[in-house]
């Protein structure tokens, strides 16, 4: 793709800073000491687990319509292969920090089995992580014993160590963001009523007969955040996931549909973007305890 730099190895990234590679799959760096000359391509792309701790006032961020801000610290998370842009490019020195750690790292390790928790790395760039100063300083400490390990000579203990202490930062970043969507109640509860209104709209417009099912993507892409994002916050606030509504939402429009008594049940399930009715009857009694013909009976 054109001006976006994609760096395979982790080494090829510590050149172009400038720093020594201490471990070609796990590197800590701290920008204040690197040595980049020139301006920055337009986006950039890394074969591995990024984290970049932007060190600096973040100014008017962008999160979703909304901005925020937040003078201590953002934590941005980016997953193999994932693009990151950089607006209003010029040659600059950066500052902050930057975790990198290749999937190879953590292969048969506990912390492989629980990256899929690690949801954030599926974030959009304006959904970071915004930390308080207590918070940014125990992100300092967690990358300060990763460097301190990188530095101490390999020995049979070292890669369980490294990779300890990148579990343990992965896990208060869990709580962080938790606390996220606790502080900024109001945004969530914002979203979830005009999640609702979308999901209204769709099952209410012929849109379900066109396109089928509504997804989780399509509804996260109509509130410009995250899929990802949008199925924690869900949890978070309701304890249901974001697939877990879309289907609640579609029962209780299923019961309004099968009191116009014209209608029969399969008519029903194409209206609502089932293309097979029995996948729908399964659906609603699962939910519901009952089947539709059995719900529409009762009532």
């Amino acid at each position: 793709m054109k001006d976006i730099k994609k760096y395979t190895t982790i080494d090829e990234y510590n050149k172009s800073m400038g720093v020594e590679t201490l471990h070609p799959l796990v590197s800590i760096i701290d920008f204040s000491k690197t040595n980049h000359q020139g301006e920055f391509p337009a986006g950039h792309s890394f074969g591995y687990y990024t984290v970049f701790l932007k060190d600096v006032r973040c100014g008017d961020m962008k999160y979703g319509r909304n901005y925020y801000d937040y003078q201590e610290g953002t934590l941005v998370f980016l997953a193999p292969d994932q693009i990151v842009r950089i607006e209003n490019r010029m040659p600059h020195k950066p500052k902050g920090w930057a975790l990198m750690f290749h999937a190879d790292l953590i292969r048969g390790t506990s912390l492989a089995k629980s990256m899929k928790d690690f949801s954030f790395f599926s974030y959009e760039v304006f959904e970071a992580l915004h930390l308080s100063e207590q918070e940014r300083q125990i992100v300092l400490e967690c990358f300060a014993n990763i460097a301190s390990e990188l530095k101490h000579d390999i020995d049979k203990h070292s890669a369980r160590l490294i990779v300890s202490n990148i579990e343990l930062f992965l896990n208060y970043c869990i709580r962080f963001y938790d606390r996220q969507f606790i502080t900024r109640g109001h945004v969530n509860s914002d979203i979830l009523s005009k999640f609702e209104n979308i999901l209204n709209e769709y099952f209410h417009s012929d849109q379900p007969q066109k396109n089928g099912l509504p997804t989780v993507k399509y509804c996260a892409d109509k509130l410009n955040i995250s899929a990802n994002y949008l199925g924690d916050l869900l949890k978070k606030e309701t304890g249901k996931s974001a697939q877990e509504h879309v289907q609640l939402r579609l029962i209780e429009i299923a019961k309004e549909k099968m009191f116009e008594k014209d209608k029969s049940i399969s008519q029903v399930a194409y209206e609502l973007g089932f293309e097979y009715p029995q996948y729908f009857s399964r659906l609603f009694k699962k939910r519901v305890g009952m089947t539709p013909n059995e719900y529409r009976s009762l009532n």
